[in-house]
């Protein structure tokens, strides 16, 4: 199966609060979707690596994502080597995405820089011919996506565009909260976190309003590019 985007994230939740609603409209546009974790997250203070094993697939359920695979890689701890860089390379040949989106390029999480530096190389990696991989026994062919953008999470870093995500924040914030363990719950006994403030949950919402605002819609989610961002015609712009 081919993907149109694939959307990576060093824990499960990243990618529904990074770019859930952007994920959601490209599904609906009929575009293939599927998201890469690389670690179960096994660090979170609340709730534990099988939980979020659930919620991570009732989420890409909320989305659509046609879908998800984790590598297991160690929360907290993975590197940025030639065995991790491999493990996302054998993926990205396996589902030759024409995009990838991964994480932030500097974030709160130590894991979302690593993550995004990690990825971003491994796009580049997989379109070398003379790196070998195989999938059930058989050689991978090259591939290397066309463009690599980074979502934004807990640090406000100015967007190198926006994506108009109006009529879609609602499945995204579904999806977010399919994370159950993750966020404000009155009733909780687990200690308090970031994440687990009121304050951070109405954040899905009202940052993605602001941005809307700045660019004349109800809701936006922004990215980053690696490179300058190109548009055909000036009427590609709204």
């Amino acid at each position: 199966m081919k993907l149109d985007i694939l959307a990576i994230g060093a824990h499960p939740d990243d990618v529904e609060l990074g770019c859930g609603a952007t994920i959601a409209k490209e599904i609906s546009n009929g575009k293939r979707v599927g998201i890469l974790d690389l670690t179960r997250g096994e660090l979170g203070t609340r709730g534990s690596a099988e939980i979020r094993d659930i919620e991570a697939a009732n989420a890409a359920k909320i989305l659509g994502a046609s879908m998800r695979h984790n590598l297991e890689f160690s929360d907290g701890f993975f590197v940025n080597n030639a065995a991790t860089q491999l493990e996302i390379i054998k993926i990205i040949r396996k589902y030759q995405p024409d995009i990838v989106l991964c994480n932030a390029i500097d974030d709160r999480h130590i894991d979302h820089g690593k993550g995004s530096k990690l990825a971003s190389d491994a796009c580049f990696l997989s379109g070398l011919p003379k790196i070998e991989t195989f999938h059930e026994g058989n050689h991978q062919k090259a591939w290397r996506p066309k463009h690599v953008y980074h979502y934004i999470q807990w640090k406000n870093i100015e967007p190198d565009f926006v994506v108009d995500v109006t009529g879609f924040i609602d499945k995204k914030r579904a999806a977010v909260f399919a994370y159950e363990s993750q966020f404000h719950n009155a009733n909780a006994n687990e200690p308090e976190t970031p994440i687990t403030s009121t304050n951070f949950r109405d954040s899905i919402t009202y940052r993605a309003q602001d941005l809307g605002r700045l660019i004349g819609v109800e809701h936006a989610e922004g990215f980053t590019s690696e490179r300058f961002v190109a548009v055909k015609t000036l009427s590609d712009l709204i």
